[in-house]
């Protein structure tokens, strides 16, 4: 039974990674960086840029491994995502039998942090056997957001919510909350809200070199979120972002 360790290796700044993160990156016997088609190729290289940043042990051994596409004839959202899962365990599987010996340890490279909005345990879950898993957490987009705004996460002794934006489109605001923030958003949902006494605090690469951050009231802000959003995508074939809007006033 193999040790995979997940690895939170914050929004793909190097210096985000914890002292835990890189002790435990210079002590396994394999990394293993995903590959997600040449038009997400920034991603494996900037896993690879952290590697060569932060490893000091020159046994440690990088095996890079090809990734599935989610199938979107499939029409139910959870049925597909549920069939990707599956299929990615199955290439997960294959690479770690693929490591040169049972008792290898093996980790994986998360972005953000494996606990929060990311499917990576839940895969984990699905392997054959078991491996023994040991998460270490790292910082996320959300925290990365609200220091490149200088904002607090929530508003002085009030609750906030995380969703996402498919939650966001197809449930609305959720009741009884004046903040929320949002992730995994590829369709600009606060375009389905009313603007009106509505903020917006965005950024997308949060964290990043090239990070971009828009904020100001949302009937204003939207469309330029939009328009940037969709010029950064073609400019580096991939895009993370994410927001936090408020209407407390």
């Amino acid at each position: 039974m193999k040790q995979l360790f997940l690895i939170g290796i914050g929004t793909g700044n190097p210096e985000h990674l914890t002292l835990q993160a890189i002790r435990a990156l210079n002590a396994v016997d394999v990394i293993l960086i995903p590959r997600k088609g040449d038009g997400k190729a920034d991603l494996a290289a900037l896993r690879r840029d952290i590697c060569a940043e932060v490893l000091t042990n020159p046994a440690t051994r990088i095996v890079e491994f090809d990734l599935p596409t989610r199938d979107e004839a499939l029409p139910d959202y959870v049925q597909r995502v549920e069939h990707w899962h599956d299929r990615i365990a199955e290439v997960w599987a294959q690479a770690l039998a693929g490591t040169q010996g049972p008792k290898d340890t093996v980790a994986l490279l998360v972005w953000g942090d494996p606990s929060l909005y990311d499917s990576t345990l839940r895969i984990a879950a699905r392997l054959s056997p078991n491996p023994n898993i040991t998460v270490i957490p790292g910082i996320t987009s959300l925290q990365a957001l609200t220091a490149a705004h200088a904002i607090a996460l929530n508003d002085l002794a009030a609750p906030f919510t995380v969703t996402t934006g498919r939650q966001l489109r197809d449930n609305g605001w959720p009741t009884g909350i004046n903040r929320i923030a949002v992730m995994l958003d590829g369709e600009c949902s606060f375009q389905s809200l009313p603007q009106d006494n509505t903020q917006i605090w965005w950024a997308a690469y949060a964290g990043m070199p090239h990070e971009t951050i828009l904020s100001g009231p949302l009937l204003q802000t939207a469309p330029r979120i939009i328009e940037t959003r969709k010029a950064l995508r073609a400019e580096h074939g991939w895009i993370m972002d994410i927001y936090i809007l408020d209407r407390s006033g």
